[in-house]
Formats: C-alpha cells, sequence, structure tokens
C-alpha cells in the first residue's frame, strides 16, 4: 500500500519555487503585453523557461521523496505551469492537510 504524501523538508522550497515562478510568468504577461520591451520580454522569457524547468524538478524529487501528492506534480506540468502549482499547493494545504503547511491538522472546535 503506497504511503500518504506528508510535507516534509523540501515542501517549503516547491511552495516558494512555485510563487516565484508565478512572478516570474507574471512578469513575463506584462512586458510582453507593453510594446518597445523586447529585451525585457528576453530576460523574462528565459527565467520563467529556466525557472519553470527547475520548479517541474524540484515537484518531482518532492513526490518521489513522498513529500508532495502525484497530482501536483500533474498540475505543474499542465499547460497552465506556474497558476496550476500554486492552485494545487493552496487546495492541498487548505482542504488535504487542514490548513497547515507542515501536514498538521487542526485542533477541533470546541
Amino acid at each position: 500500500m503506497l504511503r500518504e504524501p506528508r510535507p516534509g523538508t523540501l515542501y517549503p522550497w516547491v511552495k516558494r519555487a512555485s510563487f516565484l515562478e508565478l512572478g516570474l510568468f507574471a512578469g513575463l504577461l506584462v512586458v510582453w503585453l507593453l510594446p518597445g520591451l523586447e529585451s525585457a520580454t528576453f530576460a523574462f522569457g528565459l527565467a520563467h523557461g529556466i525557472g519553470f524547468i527547475c520548479l517541474a524538478l524540484l515537484v518531482w524529487s518532492a513526490v518521489l521523496r513522498r513529500e508532495v501528492p502525484y497530482s501536483l506534480l500533474a498540475a505543474t506540468l499542465t499547460p497552465a505551469g506556474p497558476v496550476g502549482s500554486v492552485i494545487a499547493i493552496e487546495y492541498l494545504e487548505r482542504k488535504r492537510w487542514g490548513g497547515t503547511a507542515k501536514g498538521v491538522t487542526r485542533p477541533a472546535p470546541r
């Protein structure tokens, strides 16, 4: 039987990398839409491309260490990319792990 994934030492890095990659992606969209920013578009595009590959490898290694479920890897590799990984992280923290990043459930209300 497979073990239930629990956040470990790699999980905070996955979360930070997801939000950083989302910021790079948002920056890329902004400079791409503004006319005359070809060099900034190239820089953000390169940073986003390398960052996305690093994020995917980081999530994959966290899956192999059983710190995150396969669904996070699937959400990261969808066409939504970093948006999908951030949504999956928020879903995991709120619904699956009881609202905490360390996987400790909240005490029951009195």
